[in-house]
C-alpha cells in the first residue's frame, strides 16, 4: 500500500505542476488581451474549471502527500514528505492569502492590468517555485523509490 500513496502522491504532483503551468503561463498572460467586458464573463466561466481540474487535483495531492507520512516506501526518509508538505503549505497559504483575493477583486472589478501583474508575479514566487521544487522532491523520492537494493544485487 505504501508503493501505491507515493505513485498517487507522485501523478497528483506533477500533474498539479502541469495544469498550474499552463494557467500561470498561458492563461493569466492572455488576460491582458481581453477586453474588461469580456473577461468577467471569462473569468465567471474558467473558474469552476479551475478549481475542478486544477485545485481538486492538487488539493488531492497534498493529502496523498501527508498520508506519506504514516505509510511510505522505505527508501522515502520522513523529513523529504515533511519537506513536501511544507512546500505545498506555502503554495496553499499564498493562494489562501493574496492570489484568491485577487481573483476575488477580479471578478467584481474586471480586467485590471495592476491587479494582472500582482497576481503573476506572486504567483510565479509563492506559487510555481516552490511547488517546482516539491515536483523534483518527489523526483528524488521515486528514485530512492526504485533503486534496486544494493543488499540484494
Amino acid at each position: 500500500m505504501p508503493r501505491w500513496i507515493f505513485v498517487l502522491a507522485f501523478a497528483l504532483v506533477f500533474y498539479g505542476n502541469g495544469a498550474a503551468f499552463i494557467e500561470s503561463f498561458v492563461n493569466y498572460p492572455s488576460w491582458h488581451l481581453i477586453g474588461n467586458d469580456a473577461f468577467l464573463n471569462y473569468h465567471k466561466f474558467i473558474g469552476p474549471r479551475v478549481i475542478a481540474f486544477l485545485v481538486v487535483p492538487a488539493v488531492l495531492g497534498t493529502v496523498f502527500t501527508i498520508v506519506l507520512l504514516r505509510s511510505r516506501p522505505a527508501a522515502i526518509p520522513v523529513w523529504s514528505v515533511w519537506a513536501a508538505i511544507l512546500l505545498q503549505l506555502v503554495v496553499w497559504v499564498s493562494t489562501a492569502t493574496i492570489q484568491i483575493p485577487i481573483q476575488l477583486q477580479l471578478a467584481v472589478q474586471g480586467a485590471s492590468p495592476e491587479l494582472l501583474e500582482r497576481l503573476m508575479e506572486t504567483n510565479w514566487w509563492f506559487r510555481r517555485v516552490p511547488y517546482s521544487v516539491c515536483a523534483v522532491l518527489f523526483l528524488w523520492m521515486a528514485a530512492r523509490a526504485i533503486r534496486p537494493d544494493e543488499r540484494g544485487a
